[in-house]
């Protein structure tokens, strides 16, 4: 391994899928298709480029910590975490948004109405914005049904089309913030290999649509 390699630590599934895309439209080698079902790492010796196949969630942990250069995260999971790393391009995909939810024609209890999220630093953000003194309830699967058995008043949680909540039996109230995938890197990284990232970017930034 060469220390001009970058090291990009990447979610599977679809945000890869489009990435990767991107990183070809930009004009990077890569072969056209790829079986990332069972892999962890790729390298891309044309390019002295390897990807780390990681959990959505670990993506920034890894960049901030300096085993991947870059990385590619949703704008929710950076928002949660306030890791130290720097944001470098909105890549425009895997858009959608967090927002509050609950059962139908229902209201907030006057005394700090419960919300459970598996957002709590986002949930707990936007009420205090708003003045709202609320607890919060950090679940981490099932979010919807914290309000149809009565464990939480709301919920907060990322929404794309919409119709998990109406599966559900669900409605919208608050839009709290948009989510998409952007192109982050860790600042040891980013000076250190600031040619080759700053050309990634440059390259990148013409695909965005």
């Amino acid at each position: 391994m060469t220390t001009n390699q970058l090291t990009i630590a990447m979610p599977k599934g679809r945000i890869f899928e489009e990435a990767y895309d991107m990183l070809i439209d930009a004009g990077f080698d890569l072969p056209k298709t790829m079986d990332i079902s069972r892999k962890l790492m790729l390298e891309i010796p044309g390019e002295n480029i390897r990807f780390i196949l990681a959990k959505p969630t670990d993506v920034p942990t890894y960049v901030e910590h300096g085993v991947a250069d870059i990385g590619i995260a949703g704008k929710d999971t950076l928002l949660e975490q306030q890791r130290k790393v720097h944001e470098l391009l909105d890549l425009k995909i895997s858009n959608c948004h967090i927002a509050s939810a609950g059962l139908p024609q229902t209201k907030l209890d006057d005394i700090a109405p419960r919300i459970a999220t598996k957002y709590p630093n986002i949930a707990s953000a936007y009420y205090r914005e708003i003045g709202e003194q609320v607890e919060i309830i950090a679940l981490n699967g099932s979010i919807e049904l914290a309000p149809m058995i009565g464990l939480a008043d709301r919920i907060v949680d990322i929404v794309s089309t919409g119709q998990t909540l109406k599966e559900n039996g669900l409605v919208e109230y608050d839009y709290i913030t948009a989510v998409s995938s952007r192109l982050i890197a860790n600042p040891a990284s980013y000076r250190m290999k600031n040619k080759r990232i700053t050309d990634l970017v440059r390259r990148l930034k013409k695909c965005v649509k």
